[in-house]
């Protein structure tokens, strides 16, 4: 077994896996120019596995081929849930801003200290407790910020209005691309335990590429005969947020639990929302900023270690 890396290589990978994920949301708004969003779901796992398919079945078919039954159905259930985050997410993008769906989606730390109960095994705390209240909160304030304004007083739609809104429903799918990106974690800190990186995202990421293939083809739509634009955008978030950004957070879960490693995701809506503002013009209003900051503030105080010897005595598990 490879020892724990240190500390600071540690911080230094996972840095630059937020820079990599932190373009994802910008790939996406090009990608949507040319191809529906599951089509660009589907093709960036396609990518990513038929990018890393020469190293995995080269260099570490003997640990594919050992896979058992057990490992197998668990690559399968992380993978689903990894398609139906990408699938809901990316949709997320055509509907709501980039800042308030990238916001949201990364509610995924909030998430997965709520599971932990159930798959860890670990009580729900009180600071848990708090921090789920301040990012509903943000939450709350990010949804209605889309939908209201403020006229000599706020003014906003009413409730059948406002659910049915564009801005809500894909608010609303950046919460279950959070949901969907939880299960995914828990899994794969699991799974990571007994595999390697590079067989492990390539099962995974495969699996997950023939769910959305599935899902897509279900839906009437073709990733065939896209304009060379489009299969260029994609091709980027295929090699950076996935293989690079995603990768490095598979990597860390091998070392971390997923409840740390998810805390690194609160990079991501701070690196898209400034490339949000330089790339795309979208200036983030003050409720988005006030929602984004509560939400932050609420996953901080859920997933932060109950006890000040946290990181190292969890980073030891399975090692």
């Amino acid at each position: 077994m490879s020892s724990r890396p240190s500390k600071p290589v540690l911080t230094l990978a996972l840095m630059g896996g937020i820079l990599a994920v932190s373009t994802a949301s910008i790939f996406i708004r090009f990608s949507q120019e040319y191809a529906p969003s599951l089509v660009i779901a589907a093709l960036r796992l396609v990518f990513a596995s038929l990018i890393i398919a020469p190293l995995a079945l080269s260099k570490h078919r003997a640990e594919l081929v050992s896979l058992n039954k057990r490992d197998m159905v668990f690559a399968l259930a992380s993978g689903t849930f990894l398609a139906f985050h990408f699938a809901t997410w990316i949709s997320s993008l055509e509907y709501t801003t980039v800042a308030s769906s990238v916001v949201l989606v990364t509610t995924t730390p909030l998430w997965v200290a709520l599971l932990s109960p159930l798959v860890l095994k670990e009580p729900i705390t009180r600071p848990v407790i708090w921090g789920m209240l301040l990012a509903l909160l943000g939450g709350l304030v990010i949804g209605f910020s889309d939908a209201c304004r403020w006229d000599k007083g706020l003014i906003c739609p009413s409730a059948l209005e406002f659910f049915q809104g564009q801005a809500a429903w894909g608010n609303f799918l950046a919460l279950v691309g959070a949901w969907m990106a939880a299960g995914y974690l828990l899994i794969g800190r699991s799974l990571r335990a007994r595999m390697t990186l590079i067989p492990y995202i390539f099962v995974v990421y495969g699996m997950a590429a023939v769910v959305l293939l599935i899902i897509m083809v279900a839906s009437g739509q073709s990733a065939l005969y896209l304009p060379p634009p489009a299969y260029f955008w994609i091709l980027l978030l295929a090699i950076f947020p996935q293989l690079l950004g995603h990768s490095t957070f598979n990597w860390a879960l091998k070392y971390l639990p997923a409840s740390l490693v998810s805390i690194t995701l609160l990079g991501e809506p701070i690196g898209s929302t400034i490339l949000a503002f330089i790339i795309l013009k979208e200036v983030p209003s003050f409720p988005e900023l006030l929602g984004a900051t509560f939400i932050l503030l609420g996953i901080y105080l859920a997933s932060r270690p109950s006890d000040s010897n946290d990181i190292e005595e969890a980073a030891v598990i399975n090692e």
